[in-house]
């Protein structure tokens, strides 16, 4: 019988704790424990490749490379997709190196692999005309007013816990790397398309060019869950369930939603755009595409739980 096909999705928690300092060794730190749970997963038995975020760490490097390039002009602040080629290449080694000891540790020899990964978008998407993916450090909203008069930064509210930078946030339309990843799968776990992957656009002769972007990370593990077709997708967040009426006095939990209760509840407004609406879009959109086959949301702590069905949010066709 066939390994049953996973695609996980690593929230921001995965990569750093609230209230820790945003170091590199602070966030391996985190990384190390997220790795036990990875690792826990593919004792189980399960296939996967890992998607991260990048939303802190490639705002981080952005603003390194301005106040760089601000005290010396030898120094040029590089590109936007550079700068998430930088963050895929950091956080993919700490992910490949921590998660390769959590194998070994559990006598798994399972080599893991950090692909640089582009993913193609469409230079006419509407994203570039509205952005809406947060991005870097939060900042009080005296701050960001600040941000935007002296940097013509876009800066938005997020979800109640600060204002943010945002950038616009294209829809993933392909893979690049799609052909190395289905290679590389039977043999080895690959960390790909972090942080929602480099946006490039297709010219004309077929080559590719970065553009100053960020696509939704749950959004580009269901395009790569797509193109792998893989069983599940599994997007790991800071809550065990979906909940309605969230922080609300009549708050509910889901063990389970249909995709059209799923699209009932998001055009209540029930998810914040900055949070769980990605999260749930990225879930309807694979349901949709592999009727039978599920994704499911649930926390880091819970994912082997709720793969096993004991836990977390399902979400299916029917």
């Amino acid at each position: 019988m066939a390994a049953t096909k996973v695609v996980v999705a690593l929230g921001g928690n995965a990569l750093q704790e609230a209230g820790t300092p945003p170091t590199a060794e602070a966030q391996l730190e985190v990384v190390k424990k997220t790795a036990t749970y990875l690792a826990e997963i593919s004792k189980r038995g399960y296939e996967m490749a890992v998607v991260h975020g990048n939303g802190p760490q490639v705002g981080r490097i952005v603003l390194g490379q301005e106040i760089a390039a601000q005290m010396n002009p030898e120094t040029p602040a590089m590109p936007f997709d550079v700068c998430g080629a930088m963050s895929q290449g950091y956080i993919g080694y700490q992910i490949q190196q921590a998660l390769r000891d959590a194998l070994r540790n559990r006598n798994l020899n399972i080599p893991v692999v950090t692909l640089v990964t582009q993913v193609v978008v469409d230079a006419n998407d509407p994203a570039f005309k509205n952005p809406t993916k947060p991005i870097g450090p939060f900042y009080t909203e005296e701050e960001a007013k600040k941000l935007m008069a002296e940097k013509g930064y876009v800066m938005k509210e997020d979800a109640g816990r600060g204002w943010r930078r945002v950038v616009a946030s294209p829809e993933p339309k392909k893979i690049a790397e799609i052909s190395a990843v289905k290679r590389l799968w039977d043999t080895t776990i690959v960390v790909t398309a972090g942080g929602g992957g480099i946006p490039v656009i297709e010219n004309m002769d077929g080559s590719l060019s970065g553009v100053a972007a960020v696509i939704d990370k749950d959004l580009a593990a269901e395009k790569l869950a797509e193109e792998i077709e893989a069983d599940i997708l599994l997007i790991l967040t800071e809550v065990d369930k979906v909940c309605i009426n969230f922080k609300k006095p009549n708050q509910q939990d889901l063990s389970h939603m249909t995709v059209a209760e799923a699209i009932k509840y998001m055009e209540e407004g029930h998810f914040a755009p900055g949070s769980m609406l990605p999260k749930v879009l990225a879930a309807v959109k694979f349901a949709r595409t592999f009727p039978g086959k599920k994704a499911i949301i649930t926390s880091l702590y819970k994912a082997v739980d709720a793969l096993e069905g004991r836990e977390g949010t399902v979400i299916t066709m029917a």
